[in-house]
Order: structure tokens, then sequence, then C-alpha cells
């Protein structure tokens, strides 16, 4: 099998764009997992496949693939590249467009400044949003949000802020994400125990009430240089605690990203550039790669 694909970025959060528009794409995990091997296959930290519409009011299903071959709910860095994809491709004329994602209908939108804003929808916040297990355990109160306890070694914790972005977030504050053990704790919180589907573990910076910088250890991606949902995430976060104001300029180690929220949806906006288009031989790589289930 041969996939035509587009190899695209968002503040440097990097995917694979798959067309399935015009006959539809079923791929095993493991075969999702070659593709985005960055040594065996074209590699990145999200595969994201175009679909047709499935009703009158929607323009394209968008599903999203991690690098270790998971189906996942929302992608906000992928989003915009999607928009841009479907436009330069010229699967629509439509400069805004809204898409189905397993976590609900989302609406990119191309700016005259060659970015995209995506309505991300509005968060969710809580244990239940996330999948936490809270039981035994006591938050605690920071303006209108509550901090729970994750248990990271027998003596040491940290303080997180649990929100859904359609997909589960752990966010918490750190003096300086330069420093933060975002290898070492980073995993730690994503397979946690208490996350019973996993979670996106954010560290955040405060800059100032307008700035942050952040990383995001991204579920089943592992640290990347931008998290789109993360993003949106750690700003509401932030807003809730009482530490930032409505729109803040949110530095990844991919680029700058804009995030607004009144209360309502969140709106993201960020650049998605192409980087190359090819065709990849899917068996022939197959029979090349060493994680091949059955290779000896």
């Amino acid at each position: 099998m041969k996939l035509r694909f587009t190899k695209m970025h968002g503040a440097g959060n990097d995917f694979v764009v798959l067309d399935a528009t015009r006959e539809p794409l079923a791929l095993s995990p493991a075969q999702w997992r070659l593709l985005a091997d960055r040594h065996f296959g074209v590699g990145a930290d999200q595969i994201l496949v175009v679909e047709p519409p499935d009703s009158p009011d929607i323009d394209f299903v968008y599903r999203i693939f991690n690098a270790d071959g998971d189906e996942v709910e929302q992608c906000g860095n992928g989003a915009r590249c999607f928009a841009r994809f479907v436009s330069d491709q010229g699967l629509t004329r439509k400069q805004a467009i809204r898409v189905r994602t397993q976590a609900g209908v989302i609406a990119p939108r191309l700016e005259a400044d060659g970015r995209v804003t995506v309505d991300m929808g509005p968060p969710a916040f809580g244990p239940e949003a996330v999948a936490f297990d809270a039981s035994g355990l006591s938050p605690s109160p920071q303006g209108e949000d509550l901090l729970w306890p994750v248990e990271l070694d027998a003596d040491r914790q940290c303080l997180v802020s649990l929100v859904s972005m359609g997909n589960p977030h752990a966010v918490q504050v750190v003096d300086d994400v330069d420093t933060a053990p975002v290898p070492v704790d980073g995993p730690r919180i994503e397979s946690h125990r208490r996350f019973r589907r996993r979670v996106n573990a954010g560290f955040m910076q405060i800059i100032d009430r307008n700035r942050i910088r952040l990383r995001v250890f991204e579920r089943g991606a592992g640290e990347t240089l931008a998290c789109g949902s993360g993003a949106c995430a750690a700003v509401v976060a932030g807003i809730r605690r009482g530490l930032l104001d409505a729109r803040v300029d949110v530095q990844t180690r991919g680029g700058l990203l804009t995030l607004t929220w009144h209360g309502e949806s969140v709106f993201m906006t960020g650049p998605a550039a192409t980087l190359y288009q090819g065709e990849f031989d899917l068996d022939a790589a197959w029979r090349a790669w060493p994680q091949a289930p059955g290779h000896s």
C-alpha cells in the first residue's frame, strides 16, 4: 500500500496528514506507529486523517492518532494544520469550516495574516472530566479552581488543575519551565494510576498576566514542541486560579500561540505550515521495521 501524505507543523508540533475523503483508510495501531516512527517511517507527533462529512452541518471529520498508535479525541495544533491542509488541497473554498472530532465539533478559521484561529469549544473541569480517581484526596482551592494532589514519589507530590479540552489535561505551575523535571515527572503523571485514560501533563510558568511559558508531556507522544489543547488547558487553569487575564500569549518551545477565554469557548490562534509532500510505501517499510508484529 502506498500512501500519499503531507508533512505539516503547528508551532513545531509536527504531523503526517492523510486525505481519506475519496476512499476510507483503515490501518492497525502498529501501522500508525510505523508512520509516526522517526527512523523507519515518516515521523510525527500525531497523524491526522481528513474524512468526508457525516452530516449536512459538518464540512469534514477529523481523526487523530498519537505516535503510539492510539486514537485520541483532540489536537489543537493539528486542527490548525487540518484547516490549512483542506484549503491548500482545494477540498474546500471556505475560510471557516466545521469539523467533527471525537470530542465534538470545532470551527477553524483561516486568518488574513496566514495564521489559523480555532474555536476549541468550552472546557470542562474536575475529576470526572478527565477520568481522575479522586478517592481519598482533598483538593486545595485557588480562586475558582481546585488543585488536586498527584503523588510522584513516596515523599513528593504536585498540585494540578484538572481540565478537559475534549482530551484530559493536568496542569501545574512551575517556577521555570527550563529547569522543570518534565522528562521525569511528565511520564509519571501521564500514566499515573489515578488517571484512568492517561493524561497530558502541562508545566506552566507565569511571566505576567498576559504571558506564560509552557511545556507539555503529551499522552502517547511524549514531550512535544507545542501542544494546542495543552495551551488552552493551561490558560484556562491560570484564569480560574486568578493568575491570568482573558487574553494570553503562550510561548512554547516551537512557537507562539495566542489564547482568549471569556468563560465559554476557548479561541486559539497560531501558525500552520506545510513542510513537504510525499508517498510512503507502507508494505516495504513494514518489512524493514524491526517493531512489526511477527518479526523475529
